[in-house]
């Protein structure tokens, strides 16, 4: 089965700003192609490029549209973003996603990094997760990550393609 993927983020009218006339200004929509998250979220996504297709200021608060391909071959590292929520959609391959938990070997990523400013916010990596919670994830799946949940591919069939959404309050991400 075939997918086709458009996305549009449109600021929600209570957070717009206010025109000199008094009447509230729009924020413009944002359109995201399929074919720009599947060359993301497929095996000719190059390793090392950071997953944010584009980062968009939404009334007040940022929102990041991403895709990302990961093998079983690939190191998975921990992860935890202090203050930005991502919510997965499994565009294809399947996984063993654990959250919660204690995070073994936590080392802080540095404020100025690319990761922290362009991808996902302040935050910490590490190597494995004590008792978190484990469950399978397949194509077409969601999966929310609050702000602060600890998360860890622990396993990945073959490969696994999965476009992100990043909810970032704060505004720390910076707009692409």
């Amino acid at each position: 089965m075939r997918m086709h993927i458009r996305m549009l983020v449109i600021g929600a009218a209570s957070a717009m700003p206010l025109m000199a006339s008094g009447q509230v200004g729009t924020l413009p929509a944002v359109d995201i192609k399929a074919a720009e998250i599947a060359a993301m979220a497929g095996p000719e996504h190059k390793q090392g490029t950071l997953p944010n297709i584009r980062v968009v200021d939404a009334g007040g608060h940022n929102i990041a549209v991403g895709a990302l391909y990961r093998t079983a071959a690939q190191p998975q590292p921990v992860a935890v973003h202090y203050k930005v929520s991502e919510i997965y959609y499994v565009l294809k391959g399947s996984a063993t996603l654990v959250t919660g938990g204690k995070v073994l070997n936590a080392k802080v990523r540095a404020a100025d990094s690319a990761q922290v400013k362009a991808q996902d916010g302040p935050g910490e990596s590490g190597t494995a997760i004590e008792d978190g919670v484990s469950q399978e994830i397949h194509e077409g799946d969601v999966v929310i990550i609050p702000a602060g949940t600890p998360h860890w591919f622990s396993k990945i069939d073959q490969a696994l393609g999965y476009m992100v959404i990043r909810v970032d309050p704060q505004q720390i991400l910076d707009l692409k």
